[in-house]
């Protein structure tokens, strides 16, 4: 990691930068992708399953005898575990509802809004080397606390042809039973335009690789997504009251998420930050991961900044998907953030807490989002629908000002609509 001290302003756009797509070429493998998924359905799915995964399918349906043998695979311990995330991330969400709005703008004139569920979601989740159970609660608890009707979950297959049993167990303690062996940007196109066992949704959620993401922006033109979710991501910010080992066990964190990821330390001072990259040395030789993580590495850097104003800045100028304040008075760093995913709060919250049992969610927008997204919430399984009721006397009152405004417009027949109303009153 390259440390950069007490950059300037002008200096700071190289240091904002994410590892860079091969745009082009991605966006071209993504387009047959999916044009095959949307001409051929199932049997596109099962050569892709082959040329990808490595496994021929019969059929890329989850059985129920899939189901129970995952169950039973399941530990007592990761099944209680299991159960105290379920209760956490419910109660956060479930606070989340939105109450209906009912008021009259002016006597004679109700208006109303309501909460309506989005009727069928299809649920991404990525499977590889670390299949994401926890991504499975984050979008399926959600999804049916919001009262979705139709709730479908793609996750890729294993060489055997199967689904990792947590992420299936995952499933049905959150009430999904529809589940299918696909990934990748094959995958997101079947929940968009459907397959013969697959149908097809009205939004789809969930975060993946780079070919994921660019097959979530492509079809975004017929079908709803959360957000653009790629390659993980953190900053975490230090000074003296911080613990170099907890700063650095946060950021190798996010880099063994994959090799594409990147995560950035912002400190008040470089001894500070010399402590911290020691240790992520140290503990870089501990994790299972470690190869992973160093490629990780080589996208991270390290900023050193003795202005607070300018750490604040800093941060909100890269916009991270998680942000660590590790500071003295954090919740008065921490008011002054306008872009982040998630922010954890002292010394004694891990990032990985969010990832998986705190309550909140690990659905987050990255790559600078955060600048103009939030991550998934109750909200996002939502529609809002406003309905409007005008009386008689009403219409009387507020006629006159429809009139003049379509007049204004020359929209000759929206003002015939209250004029001719007004004359029969």
């Amino acid at each position: 990691m390259k440390v950069y001290v007490n950059p300037e302003p002008r200096e700071w756009a190289p240091l904002l930068k994410r590892p860079q797509i091969a745009a082009s070429v991605i966006d071209e493998r993504v387009g047959d992708i999916i044009e095959s998924v949307r001409k051929e359905g199932d049997d596109a799915l099962i050569r892709f399953a082959e040329q990808f995964d490595g496994v021929k399918l019969n059929s890329v349906i989850v059985t129920q005898d899939e189901f129970e043998e995952a169950e039973k695979a399941i530990s007592d311990d990761l099944k209680k575990a299991v159960s105290v995330a379920v209760e956490n991330i419910k109660k956060f969400h479930a606070a989340q509802y939105p109450a209906s709005v009912e008021l009259e703008t002016m006597k004679g004139v109700k208006c109303v809004q309501r909460p309506v569920p989005i009727e069928k979601v299809g649920l991404y989740v990525p499977g590889g080397s670390a299949p994401l159970f926890s991504t499975v609660l984050m979008l399926a608890l959600p999804a049916k606390i919001a009262g979705c009707k139709e709730v479908v979950l793609c996750t890729p297959p294993n060489k055997e042809g199967k689904i990792a049993p947590t992420i299936l167990y995952a499933a049905k303690v959150c009430g999904i039973n529809r589940v299918f062996k696909t990934g990748g940007a094959q995958a997101i196109a079947a929940m968009a335009y459907g397959t013969q066992s697959i149908p097809k949704v009205f939004k789809i959620f969930g975060p993946g690789n780079q070919y994921v993401t660019v097959a979530k922006q492509q079809v975004s033109k017929v079908v709803a997504i959360d957000m653009p979710a790629g390659p993980s991501e953190v900053m975490v910010m230090v000074d003296s009251s911080a613990n170099p080992k907890f700063a650095a066990a946060d950021l190798l964190s996010q880099t063994e998420h994959g090799v594409d990821s990147q995560v950035i330390l912002l400190s008040s001072s470089r001894g500070i930050a010399e402590q911290v990259i020691r240790e992520v040395d140290v503990q870089l030789e501990k994790i299972s991961r470690a190869d992973i993580a160093r490629k990780a590495l080589d996208n991270s850097r390290v900023v050193v900044m003795d202005s607070l104003d300018d750490m604040v800045n800093f941060a909100n100028a890269y916009g991270a998907e998680h942000l660590i304040i590790s500071m003295e008075n954090p919740w008065s760093i921490a008011e002054k953030i306008t872009a982040a995913g998630s922010v954890f709060i002292g010394n004694y919250t891990p990032e990985s807490a969010g990832d998986y049992a705190s309550g909140t969610n690990h659905t987050l927008p990255t790559y600078g989002w955060a600048h103009s997204m939030s991550g998934v919430n109750l909200d996002s399984f939502l529609r809002k629908i406003t309905y409007q009721e005008i009386t008689p006397s009403g219409l009387e009152t507020i006629g006159n000002v429809i009139e003049t405004m379509a007049a204004a417009e020359g929209l000759d027949a929206h003002k015939n609509a209250v004029t001719i109303r007004l004359e029969s009153l």
